[in-house]
């Protein structure tokens, strides 16, 4: 997915530790540790408030769009490979 969560790169910058940060935000630690590693579909607004509250920051430096992230490169190398086979 080109969306990247540096959720955990802001905690560090904030010396904030995910169990106070979960406490405060008012959601589990497994939660807070999910989104961290980006292994969400989605996050409700609300939560995604709260964080940013919490780290002082904006939803923009939780979250960022890589269009060339490891996927795009798969679907690049998938689509060589298709068009070497054609020949």
């Amino acid at each position: 997915m080109p969306i990247v969560v540096r959720l955990d790169v802001m905690m560090a910058l904030r010396k904030r530790k995910g169990k106070d940060l979960a406490a405060e935000i008012g959601i589990t630690e497994a939660n807070l540790s999910l989104l961290r590693t980006g292994k969400v579909k989605g996050v409700r607004f609300e939560t995604l408030a709260a964080l940013c509250a919490a780290l002082d920051c904006t939803p923009g430096e939780l979250l960022d769009y890589e269009p060339d992230g490891p996927e795009a490169e798969l679907e690049a190398g998938l689509e060589a490979v298709a068009a070497g086979g054609a020949r």
